[in-house]
């Protein structure tokens, strides 16, 4: 999908440094990815013992072995 955006060059360029990446096409969507993961951590977060009478769930997962070096 094709959108004209504008977006501050000096911002663009900071961001690209920061992420490692090489056009501008990558760093928006990084920063797309990163505001919607942001986002729904915050709304996990709000949920954080709003149910008291909550029980843990039992793990499938074995309990760990120690692991053993092979000389």
């Amino acid at each position: 999908m094709k959108k004209t955006l504008n977006i501050d060059d000096k911002l663009i360029k900071e961001a690209k440094a920061a992420c490692g990446v090489h056009t501008d096409t990558e760093v928006v969507r990084l920063g797309l990815e990163a505001l919607v993961r942001h986002a729904a951590y915050e709304r996990l977060s709000t949920l954080c013992g709003s149910e008291p009478g909550a029980r843990d769930v039992p793990r499938r997962r074995e309990k760990a072995i120690a692991k053993r070096r092979v000389a």
